[in-house]
């Protein structure tokens, strides 16, 4: 499931440097490519947009876009 930022984004910049697949573009609030998003899945353990966020609660999963079947 691709990730998404919710509205109370503060446009920190925090998460655009963190993302291995530049899937975040500015905006208000920033967005997530679902196409690109692959919630850090071979980089990391955890979303690092999630954990380098201020914001406790600001980037979810994206209901519109889940992950295809393996």
């Amino acid at each position: 499931m691709a990730l998404m930022i919710q509205t109370n984004c503060s446009a920190c910049d925090a998460c655009l440097s963190e993302c291995p697949n530049q899937a975040i573009t500015k905006g208000k609030p920033y967005v997530i490519d679902p196409a690109k998003c692959s919630e850090c899945v071979g980089f990391f353990d955890e979303p690092q947009c999630v954990e380098m966020c201020p914001i406790r609660g600001c980037i979810v999963p994206d209901p519109a876009h889940p992950r295809a079947a393996a």
